[in-house]
C-alpha cells in the first residue's frame, strides 16, 4: 500500500513464441531488471534436462500426479506440448497478484486461452516473432540442446503457434534482444498504470474532491 492509499493488484504477463525466437531469454532478462517480477514455475511431466532444478525450472511431476492436478482443478492452464503436459499451479500466482506482484508465464498459445478464459481481467499477453525463418532455424540449432529430430519438430511447429499471434494483446519482433526487452519493459509500466489495477484509487479521487 503506497502513501496514497493506493495498492494495485498484480497483472499476469503472458510470453508467447515459437520455440528458439526469444522468450526464455527475454523472461530472464526481464526478472534481473525488476525485482516486483517473479517467474510462473508449471508443472510438468517431461523428465529434467541438465542443470534444471525441481521446484526452480518445473515441479517436475509423473503423469498420474498430472492428472490428479487436473482432475482437482489445481491448475490456471495446461496443455500437452510435444508429448508431455505443461500446466500453471493457480494457488501460488493468486497469492502474488494478491500482494500486488507481476508474475511472467512462458507458455504457448492453448495456455494463453484458457487464461484468459479464467481470468482475462489480470493477462497481458504479448507473442514474440522471430525476424525470419532462417534466423529461427539458426537460433534452435545453437542451443544445442535438443537432438536434429526435435530441432525439426520445433521448426514444423513454429508456423502453427505464429498463427495464433491476433490472439494476444501486442506483438514483438525479436530482431535485437535487449530492444525486445526494453519494450516489454515499457508494455508493463503502462499496464501497471491501467485504472482497473489501482485498488483504492476511488477513495484515492474522493479525497481530492473533498479537498483533502
Amino acid at each position: 500500500m503506497s502513501s496514497s492509499g493506493i495498492a494495485r493488484r498484480g497483472l499476469m504477463l503472458v510470453l508467447s513464441s515459437p520455440s528458439g525466437a526469444g522468450k526464455t531469454t527475454i523472461s530472464r532478462k526481464l526478472l534481473d531488471g525488476d525485482s516486483n517480477l517473479t517467474m510462473s514455475v508449471s508443472a510438468t511431466t517431461r523428465p529434467r534436462r541438465p542443470g534444471e532444478e525441481d521446484g526452480r525450472d518445473y515441479h517436475f511431476v509423473d503423469p498420474t500426479e498430472f492428472n490428479l492436478m487436473v482432475n482437482r482443478q489445481e491448475l490456471l492452464e495446461h496443455a500437452k506440448v510435444f508429448g508431455n503436459y505443461y500446466g500453471t499451479p493457480t494457488q501460488p500466482v493468486e497469492q502474488a497478484l494478491a500482494a500486488g506482484r507481476d508474475v511472467i508465464f512462458d507458455i504457448d498459445w492453448q495456455g494463453a486461452q484458457q487464461v484468459a478464459e479464467k481470468a482475462r481481467e489480470d493477462l497481458v499477453s504479448v507473442f514474440i516473432l522471430p525476424p525470419s525463418t532462417a534466423e529461427l532455424d539458426r537460433r534452435l540449432h545453437r542451443r544445442a540442446q535438443d537432438p536434429e529430430e526435435v530441432v525439426a519438430a520445433r521448426m514444423a511447429k513454429a508456423s502453427d503457434e505464429m498463427s495464433h499471434y491476433a490472439e494476444y494483446d501486442f506483438i514483438i519482433i525479436n530482431r535485437d534482444i535487449d530492444e525486445s526487452v526494453a519494450q516489454v519493459e515499457a508494455i508493463v509500466t503502462a499496464e501497471r498504470l491501467r485504472r482497473q489495477r489501482q485498488v483504492g484509487l476511488s477513495d484515492f479521487v474522493k479525497h481530492l474532491q473533498e479537498g483533502y
